[in-house]
């Protein structure tokens, strides 16, 4: 989902928040609340590992995932916005269990009037403006299931925007497997949960399809069948499969779809065609379709009645598509690190033109896609587009959902962004209806690696900004990390983004270093790659593979709210000779520990830094540590270069 801006979210944090460091002094107070026993707490996170999810934070030997392949036939009714679809599914039961019953997914729901989601949004709206319409909500035409040669017609159970399949038979363990076929439509939503809808432009509806037909709800080894609504913030939980697919669409539309399309001879022009094949060769820019083609009979292979797309795409766990007659289309080819070619490209309306807007949109996914392909894990398809829409920002599987009208530095970002989710959850297959903060999190994390590579550094940021101001954050915070997204406050879902991702680069640069972070998270990232992690899979192989029991920093800063405040509160020489070294002691006040950051400065210029290891808080909140100098100290200051969310500068400072 789109990054929150930075700036909007501290803004936001902060109008509250009275400056730190204005009402404490390291003379005026040495009070503490800090409790070692609750930080360094030996029964937290003890449960054992076991066959599916291993000890060491793997998939266990037994480790097993249902499966679910979609062919699906969908048709785009514009006349009266509209969508008619068939989808048969072909699930694969690899459980242990024995199926007696299905659960699908049935997003469009969400926007029946009296939808869950609906009734819980404030009356004044939200971002996602879950109101409902008339004319909202996915019909279902009718089920049937087949099983072992027979077909069984279904009378489906409809709960919000779930559907249970009782099924007439039983699906055996271990391999058994259903075909399921559902005859659907649903009118589309104009504004469909800042994920989906319409954009009207000069030349003609921009048309976004996402949660567009019924899909295989999770059944896993945590939670059996993870059934949880659809209600707004919560985004998605799906199994992996492989997608064929065909959309129709009147014949004057290009559409841009998740996967690789099959039928290029039939729904472009042969001028088309060749453009494609040289952006495939080209690191450069290449317009496929230019604005002075839009509209034009030259621009389309046939201008009369309707044209059917074909696309693929293996090993997903989703798809989404565009399609739209007011389209300028760009491509380049995407270079992988194993020697793969791919391709990016760019679709936008006349409203979103020239270079500070979708004029680049092509190379910041091209070059982001390389980027997290060389540094976390190469990119398993061979196509992927950037769509300028009425989205704000939505990630799917090869395809992204950006808003029309922004430009230069925030399109740059919302792009890398929504790519990055590629990733975090369509790689790294997390449950983002339980746990966002692994999805929005980890992404923003690795974004900021991918803003400063980016032409060297355009839009980076290589200050401790982000770190200083989640200070400030923390102060305010009410909700912890482990929050589901629908408990979170909605002014305070940007922690999912910017809290894990400040604890991510603490990890990195302060706590572990960079080389056994990185080394830890890449074993992550691979160990899972496809499959459903959960945050103590995550945990213990973040522990085991960097070689460090990190329990005390989970706790605090995904399962706590609690703040870190170190203070310097007494410098004094160890002998009446300078140069026999100095004693300094210093407080943690706060509840959340940290290693400590010293910068010594002697009266001769000496400068002196020193890192301390967390476990100097294991046994109280107070720590006395010498070190060695050659004259008279004039200045002690904790954390000199602002790597660490302390609260209170001021008495993080000693002077002579």
């Amino acid at each position: 989902m789109k990054a929150l801006s930075r700036l909007t979210f501290i803004l936001a944090a902060t109008a509250v928040i009275p400056l730190t460091g204005s009402s404490q002094t390291t003379q005026q107070s040495t009070e503490t609340i800090y409790n070692q026993h609750e930080v360094f707490d030996p029964s937290f996170f003890t449960q054992s590992g076991n066959m599916y999810r291993s000890a060491s934070g793997i998939p266990g030997p037994a480790y097993w995932q249902n499966r679910a392949n979609y062919e699906i036939h969908a048709t785009l009714n514009e006349q009266d916005t509209t969508l008619t679809g068939e989808v048969k599914i072909h699930y694969l039961n690899n459980s242990p269990d024995s199926l007696h019953y299905l659960w699908l997914q049935i997003d469009q729901n969400l926007f029946a009037p009296d939808s869950r989601g609906a009734a819980t949004t404030p009356i004044s709206g939200d971002r996602f403006d879950v109101k409902g319409y008339t004319q909202g909500g996915e019909h279902i035409h009718s089920v049937e299931v087949a099983y072992k040669g027979k077909s069984y017609k279904i009378e489906p159970v409809i709960s919000d925007d779930r559907m249970q399949l009782r099924l007439p038979v039983t699906i055996s363990p271990k391999g058994g497997a259903v075909d399921v076929k559902v005859n659907y439509s649903f009118s589309i939503p104009r504004y469909g949960a800042d994920r989906m809808g319409r954009l009207y432009t000069k030349n003609g509806v921009v048309y976004e399809l996402a949660q567009w037909y019924p899909r295989m709800c999770v059944y896993d080894d945590i939670k059996g069948w993870n059934t949880l609504p659809y209600m707004g913030l919560g985004e998605f939980y799906l199994e992996y499969g492989d997608f064929d697919y065909y959309v129709t669409v009147p014949a004057s539309m290009i559409v841009a779809g998740s996967g690789v399309l099959q039928n290029p001879e039939d729904v472009l022009t042969k001028a088309q065609q060749s453009r494609l094949k040289k952006a495939a060769g080209s690191d450069s820019t290449v317009s496929i379709v230019s604005e002075s083609e839009i509209g034009t009979d030259a621009a389309r292979p046939t201008t009369k009645g309707n044209l059917t797309w074909h696309f693929k795409m293996k090993n997903s766990r989703d798809i989404a598509w565009s399609a739209s007659k007011a389209f300028i289309w760009d491509a380049a080819r995407v270079n992988y690190p194993s020697g793969r070619k791919g391709l990016a490209n760019a679709v936008y309306p006349v409203e979103s033109k020239g270079v500070h807007r979708y004029g680049r949109a092509t190379q910041y996914l091209k070059q982001s896609i390389e980027f997290y392909s060389k540094h976390y894990f190469e990119f398993p398809w061979d196509n992927a587009t950037a769509v300028a829409g009425v989205a704000l920002g939505m990630e799917y599987p090869g395809i992204v959902f950006c808003m029309y009208n922004i430009q230069d530095g925030n399109l740059f970002h919302d792009v890398t962004h929504e790519i990055g989710h590629n990733w975090f959850p369509m790689i790294v297959g997390t449950n983002e209806r339980r746990f966002m903060w692994m999805d929005e999190g980890m992404n923003t994390f690795i974004n900021s690696f991918a803003s400063n590579w980016f032409n060297g550094g355009e839009y980076g940021d290589t200050t401790n900004r982000d770190v200083m101001q989640m200070s400030r954050v923390l102060k305010n915070s009410t909700d912890p990390l482990i929050t589901a997204p629908e408990n979170m406050g909605l002014r305070d879902y940007g922690q999912y983004y910017f809290k894990t991702a400040v604890g991510m680069k603490i990890l990195r640069n302060v706590v572990l270093g960079p080389e056994r972070f990185d080394y830890a998270f890449k074993q992550y990232i691979h160990n899972w790659a496809f499959k459903h992690p959960q945050p103590d899979d995550f945990f213990r192989i973040m522990n085991s593979a960097a070689g460090e029991d990190l329990n005390w920093f989970w706790k605090q800063w995904v399962y706590n709210t609690w703040q870190l405040d170190q203070a310097v509160t007494n410098v004094r020489q160890a002998t009446e000779d300078v140069k026999e070294g100095c004693l300094i002691t210093i407080l943690n006040k706060q509840k959340m520990v940290m290693p400590v950051l010293v910068r010594v400065t002697e009266q001769n210029g000496k400068v002196t830094n020193l890192k301390l290891p967390v476990e100097v808080w294991q046994r109280g909140p107070k720590w006395t540590f010498k070190v060695n100098t050659t004259s008279a100290v004039t200045k002690v200051e904790l954390d000199p270069d602002h790597d660490l969310p302390d609260g209170d500068l001021q008495n993080n400072v000693w002077t002579k």
